[in-house]
């Protein structure tokens, strides 16, 4: 495949790279104007129709794919030495992501038609929807850090829509202003790597940037200014992907409607971070300090995430601490050089964390809003084909084979270990307790007694069409999706093939790193120690949740030390509170009472009432009476006349 320096001109009309964000965006004017007018199933059908156009254009660029080239729509802003052009960047990385964004998008789409029927807003509903496929489409295609960041933006202020959509819960509100505030600690560091990046390259354009990084030209830095770059860049990361300390956001982010985990916390949003290094991977290359930094924060937040989910009853939560999870095993993946591997994982991550947060919204479809896993229990038998999509996301993250997350997973891990057998060993570990928690899951919700009430139980049924076809076309994804990385000994690794263009400058200079590979018994032991592991964890949970019939404890009940620390999540939501939160509201309070009603107010109402007296006293001046203004004309005259008198 010939690979050309973005620059090379577009092979299609302008219009065609325009209408893929612009159709979501249509969708979101549309059913914006019109959502109190549209029936519910019309404003459904036309925010899934804007967004498969959406994926049927990315289609067609994909298969007539040929090289790297820039969209250059408009000149945005000069400013002196200053230029960044409005462009859209289309190479492998961006192909992906947009049939990754608008495909598992279309099927959630057309899952929420059926899960919002009910809903009084809908067309609201699907005009965020359509709004936040905007802004992720504007971000992957991006030509330039500036729109990465506009679509960056955008994503963020959607989830903060999306989160507190049922407005009228003050939790939930809570959890939208909190995803808020915690993402903007992190774009406050990337919008810095931003600066940094134009102060070092006098640009932001990618080709321009990465181009002069390999070179070794950094202006009037040295090349340490990429370790203080990647490090601000990484902030961002954090906070957008849910990493340590940041994370605390997203699993308070299942407050909102059951789509929308799917799909900002699950297939989409949550991956931009990964998608950011990903697009930056020379710099990172270039910072192997930064890379540590990742790869030991990427498997501590691995870790610690699975080890919460343990002890979690909330269907959502559980699945959105293994998001946390999964996101950290994809930035171990980039902090040891499996650039392609974590690419990987978030396409095999999409295909079933989509899948399984879907089956978790016709679970609680089906048990009339009911999320607590100790109340539900036998449902497989009512819900068939919830639960045969549902086994089929577990396997797939617990990374039994052939599902899609046996592959991906394999390949995270054999890079952990040729860096580090700590970090790989962190990863095992991670790989058991995930395989655990996800089919403690599945057996408390799907084996068993029925837990729930009467009433509950009459109205058990299976989800309509419209929810399950999605689900079925995810299952599929995440059984076979797998096959597109499959071990290098088994045959060829396309996807690592197609990525190979975007990693030339990484490889030219760090050539040992990209075409290392593991003999095939070391490959085989680890693929056996990491089915070995997650097959561990499901005879595990088989043995307490099935065999044994344990429960769950109830609020109230005892726990021991450790299970207390695990099942309140460490008490992370509680020090933040403390160290933090309490604090700002304590300060804003004594502002408010000393500055705010002790200074400001009086200053201000004192001039007030000054202008308002002095109005007063005026308002004997107009008597009414002739005589009293020639008088005053008068002396008006007088004094006019003294005081140019004076000067003479």
């Amino acid at each position: 495949m010939e690979t050309v320096l973005p620059g090379a001109s577009a092979p299609y009309s302008t219009l065609l790279y325009v209408l893929i964000p612009g159709l979501p965006f249509l969708g979101f004017l549309l059913n914006g104007l019109l959502n109190r007018r549209l029936p519910a199933t019309v404003a459904g059908l036309l925010g899934s129709a804007t967004v498969l156009g959406s994926f049927l254009i990315s289609v067609v660029l994909f298969l007539n794919f040929q090289y790297q080239y820039t969209v250059n729509l408009f000149d945005w802003i000069t400013v002196g030495s200053l230029q960044i052009p409005f462009s859209y960047q289309i190479d492998q990385l961006s192909l992906i992501m947009l049939l990754l964004v608008t495909g598992v998008g279309f099927l959630i789409h057309v899952y929420s038609i059926g899960y919002m029927a009910h809903d009084a807003n809908v067309g609201k509903f699907f005009s965020f929807l359509n709004l936040f496929v905007f802004s992720m489409l504007v971000l992957v295609m991006g030509g330039n850090f500036v729109i990465l960041f506009i679509g960056w933006e955008g994503v963020g202020l959607c989830s903060y829509l999306l989160i507190g959509f049922w407005n009228t819960n003050t939790d939930y509100n809570n959890a939208a202003k909190k995803a808020f505030i915690i993402n903007r600690i992190g774009d406050l560091g990337f919008l810095l790597g931003i600066f940094l990046i134009y102060l070092t390259f006098n640009s932001v354009q990618y080709g321009e940037v990465f181009q002069k990084a390999s070179l070794g030209e950094f202006g009037t830095y040295g090349a340490g200014v990429c370790t203080a770059i990647t490090l601000l860049l990484f902030v961002g990361a954090m906070g957008k992907s849910a990493q340590l300390p940041l994370y605390t956001w997203l699993p308070d982010a299942m407050a909102g409607p059951t789509p929308v985990s799917a799909l900002i916390h699950a297939a989409t949003m949550v991956t931009a971070g990964v998608y950011m290094v990903l697009r930056a991977n020379v710099l990172f290359t270039l910072s192997p300090d930064t890379l540590e930094v990742v790869a030991i924060v990427g498997a501590a937040t691995a870790l610690f995430a699975a080890t919460i989910g343990l002890a979690q009853n909330d269907i959502k939560k559980v699945l959105a601490y293994s998001t946390v999870s999964q996101l950290g095993y994809m930035f171990l993946a980039l902090g040891v050089m499996g650039y392609s591997s974590a690419l990987f994982h978030v396409l095999t991550h999409a295909f079933f964390k989509a899948l399984m947060f879907l089956g978790a919204g016709s679970v609680i479809h089906a048990m009339s809003n009911e999320q607590d896993l100790r109340r539900m229990g036998g449902l497989r038998k009512a819900l068939p084909v919830t639960f045969f999509t549902f086994l089929i996301g577990c396997l797939a993250i617990s990374g039994i084979p052939p599902f899609a997350g046996f592959f991906s997973k394999d390949e995270i891990l054999s890079h952990a270990y040729e860096h580090s057998k700590a970090l790989w060993a962190v990863g095992l570990l991670t790989a058991f307790l995930t395989a655990f928690y996800m089919f403690r899951l599945l057996f408390l919700a799907f084996f068993g007694e029925f837990r729930g009430t009467e009433e509950q139980r009459k109205h058990l049924h299976e989800s309509p069409a419209s929810m399950t076809l999605p689900l079925v076309a995810l299952a599929i994804l995440a059984a076979v999706g797998g096959f597109m990385g499959a071990p290098m000994f088994v045959g060829k690794h396309y996807l690592a093939d197609y990525l190979a263009p975007l990693f030339t400058y990484s490889q030219k200079l760090l050539p040992a790193a990209f075409n290392h590979e593991p003999d095939h018994n070391t490959e085989l032991m680890l693929m056996a120690l990491s089915v070995a592991a997650g097959v561990l964890g499901i005879g595990l949970a088989y043995v307490q949740y099935v065999a044994r019939a344990q429960r769950p404890a109830e609020e109230e009940a005892a726990r021991s030390a450790p299970e207390s620390l695990v099942y309140h999540k460490y008490y992370v939501d509680e020090l933040y509170n403390a160290l933090f939160v309490k604090p700002v509201m304590g300060l804003s309070r004594g502002l408010f009472r000393f500055v705010e009603n002790g200074v400001i107010d009086p200053v201000v109402n004192g001039f007030g009432r000054a202008v308002q007296g002095g109005g007063y006293l005026l308002r004997y001046v107009q008597t009414g009476a002739v005589e009293t203004y020639l008088i005053l004309m008068v002396i008006g005259i007088v004094l006019i006349l003294g005081l140019n008198f004076g000067r003479f």
